[in-house]
């Protein structure tokens, strides 16, 4: 639906989307995240026709943006982040507006609105002058108005900023409603909105692209950590002992004293269950666990640690850089490191293969 290569946009000095490369599915709903800054309202501006990028190209439903620009912005709602009202229009008046500017049919129009006014609930707000409306209903307008003609693409860029808490949770439900019907990018910093939203995450850092995936995949294959929080009665220094003598606890911390017990805090891979060896271990030295919780890394962990990786790796090439260093010894390092962290993993991954036999 959308296939986005090799995409960048230099202002001056000013890189604001450096080299990013990614592919949009029909009918799924994308996060699109990112930090303020990261570029995210540029390569959107991008996508739908509005900035021209430095160098790649935007595909758009089989059209080129650039070549068929017209035919591509054709296919594509936007919603900026504040929505392109008149307040001074009712919202039918302006609806009527918006669909003779997309060039819907006058003998569809009528329909059209009205299709459109139902979707998001502004039906019994046509005659309303947009200007008397509550911000979530001048929201509703804004997305109304991006999915009049029925594109095939609806993009979306922070609609639920400055709302309250049940004009978001409305605001989600109308956007999870577009599901199917349209592709959707919904672009925030606001990592419940996506969780509660979105099928697919793009997530972006420093104008690069540093992850494309679905949030059932990153939460499942990232490299993530789970903490467990116990309760064990007992004796303190042999409940440590015991939980330090499992091995597949990376880290075994004491917390505090809880009335007859002693809360700890351990972890160990999110991939890994150990709440089995815990238990046997703990059992079998009649050490009675009083309560066990366990927490998996949440889709913001995982964002925040990429980000982190990206800035990280960001600042070192641009030390490299003021310093006057070989960009591709500076690279090649970098495929070294990444290559031993995943022969490290797979040896791991062998090593518990072969207990497991």
């Amino acid at each position: 639906m959308i296939k986005v290569s090799g995409l960048s946009k230099i202002y001056g000095e000013h890189i604001a989307v450096d080299d990013i490369s990614f592919e949009v599915k029909e009918g799924h709903i994308y996060g699109f995240l990112g930090p303020n800054g990261a570029g995210k309202s540029t390569t959107m501006n991008i996508i739908t026709g509005y900035v021209s990028p430095t160098t790649g190209t935007v595909e758009v439903n089989g059209y080129v943006m650039g070549k068929d620009t017209l035919k591509a912005k054709k296919s594509i709602g936007y919603l900026p982040e504040i929505p392109p009202l008149y307040p001074d229009m009712t919202v039918k008046e302006y609806l009527t507006f918006v669909a003779k500017i997309k060039g819907v049919a006058k003998a569809d129009r009528e329909e059209e609105i009205e299709r459109v006014m139902v979707a998001t609930d502004i039906k019994d707000m046509a005659k309303r002058l947009i200007k008397h409306l509550s911000k979530g209903y001048k929201q509703r307008v804004g997305i109304a108005q991006a999915i009049l003609g029925n594109p095939k693409v609806v993009i979306l860029d922070e609609p639920t900023v400055g709302l309250d808490p049940e004009q978001i949770i409305e605001v989600r439900t109308l956007i999870k409603s577009l599901k199917g019907d349209h592709t959707v990018i919904l672009s925030s910093h606001i990592l419940s909105e996506i969780s509660a939203t979105c099928d697919d995450v793009l997530v972006i850092a420093n104008g690069r692209m540093v992850a494309c995936d679905t949030t059932e995949n990153l939460l499942k294959n990232h490299k993530s950590v789970k903490n467990i929080r116990l309760n064990v009665k007992g004796d303190q220094d042999k409940i440590e002992e015991v939980l330090k003598s499992i091995e597949v606890l990376d880290e075994v911390k004491f917390i505090e004293n809880k009335g007859e017990g002693c809360v700890f805090e351990v972890s160990c891979e999110a991939s890994v269950d150990a709440r089995e060896d815990i238990s046997f271990a703990l059992s079998d030295a009649r050490l009675l666990i009083l309560e066990l919780t366990e927490e998996t890394s949440s889709l913001e962990d995982i964002y925040l640690e990429l980000v982190k990786e990206a800035d990280e790796a960001y600042a070192a090439e641009m030390k490299a850089i003021a310093e006057g260093a070989d960009l591709d010894e500076v690279f090649d390092d970098n495929e070294s490191e990444d290559e031993e962290k995943e022969e490290s993993t797979d040896e791991k991954e062998s090593d518990a293969d072969s207990k497991e036999d």
